[in-house]
């Protein structure tokens, strides 16, 4: 069936039908658990009655941008909907590291040197094949049946094998030093905060995510 974009407005049943992919489109600070919630408060109102909702794969509380969500009996495509390549606008800050690869973690500066536009273009082309990369501690990532980032919360130490990722396409949209934004093609299970903390790595520099936006999920697009 075609996808509905999900608006909070929408109020009749036919806005909302029990089963259902939605595309929702997740402001900045609401976590994908807190985007399941309110379409499913939605459609407790529309239907007079609890039905099940679930999301295609998690987006970054820091992130924003286009999250699949189903409900009813379609919450059983869950899987077949998450394993798709994925299309990204990243920003990343050059000069610091952070713990959680991005700005909420804690910070630690690594270097002043301001690399020109085409080592920051060189950098990013190197990452353009398959790459074996390393999710960051603070994710969503289970270890031993507990999610790593409860484990990092709690000062353990984390330990996530590197996996093979494949970036399919990599382009500079702007630099103007520390701030390096850029789209990127990726396919399934590929993490831009790592993407990013290695491209600090190579510039020699340091870098950490500041903003990220999902625009497309396979065949699924904001637009």
């Amino acid at each position: 069936m075609a996808p509905i974009l999900f608006k909070p407005s929408l109020k009749t049943q036919e806005d909302l039908p029990e089963n259902a992919i939605y595309l929702f489109d997740k402001p900045k600070g609401l976590s994908s658990f807190g985007a399941v919630h309110q379409v499913r408060l939605k459609l407790k109102e529309v239907h007079g009655k609890k039905i099940k909702v679930g999301h295609c794969g998690t987006l970054d509380t820091l992130a924003t941008g286009l999250l699949i969500l189903v409900s009813g009996k379609l919450t059983k495509r869950a899987g077949e909907l998450t394993k798709m390549d994925k299309i990204y606008q990243a920003e990343a800050v050059l000069g610091s590291t952070s713990t959680t690869y991005d700005s909420e973690g804690e910070l630690t500066k690594v270097s002043d040197h301001q690399p020109d536009i085409k080592e920051v273009k060189k950098s990013l082309e190197k990452f353009n094949r398959k790459i074996e990369q390393t999710p960051p501690a603070f994710s969503a990532i289970k270890i031993n049946g507990k999610r790593a980032y409860k484990l990092a919360r709690e000062g353990k130490e984390v330990k996530i094998k590197p996996r093979q990722v494949e970036i399919y396409s990599i382009k500079l949209d702007s630099y103007d030093y520390p701030r390096v934004k850029f789209t990127v093609h990726v396919s399934s299970g590929t993490y831009i905060r790592s993407l990013i903390d290695d491209l600090g790595k190579e510039l020699n520099t340091g870098a950490h995510m500041t903003e990220l936006r999902r625009t497309s999920i396979g065949k699924y697009h904001l637009s």
